[in-house]
């Protein structure tokens, strides 16, 4: 199938509706039929803001880069990324193109 890998950046304080944002994240995912998504903490990592963040300190416990990545066909994603639009919710994105599927014993590979 093609669709899009759509990739969110947040940080792991980063709160949405009393939830861990990437947490409500996967929870409207999952409600709106996008049939999978994971969740990576990141080492370090800075944005837009130019803050450096790291987990190497303490005091700065939460604050590291979270990815929420996610792979379906590109009207699921258009759909998820209006209803963050609609929920107001505030992230850096990035949309590439995929193709993707699953391998099992007797399929066959995309040409």
């Amino acid at each position: 199938m093609k669709g899009i890998h759509l990739r969110v950046y947040t940080y792991e304080n980063s709160r949405h509706e009393g939830k861990p944002l990437y947490e409500w994240l996967l929870h409207k995912a999952m409600e709106s039929g996008i049939p999978g998504g994971s969740v990576f903490r990141a080492l370090a990592g800075f944005g837009r803001h130019g803050t450096l963040r790291e987990e190497r300190f303490f005091e700065l416990a939460g604050t590291e880069p979270v990815l929420v990545e996610f792979v379906a066909p590109r009207a699921q994603i258009e759909a998820f990324l209006d209803l963050l639009r609609q929920q107001d919710v505030q992230v850096f994105y990035a949309m590439i193109e995929a193709e993707f599927g699953i391998v099992s014993a007797g399929s066959e590979s995309p040409r």
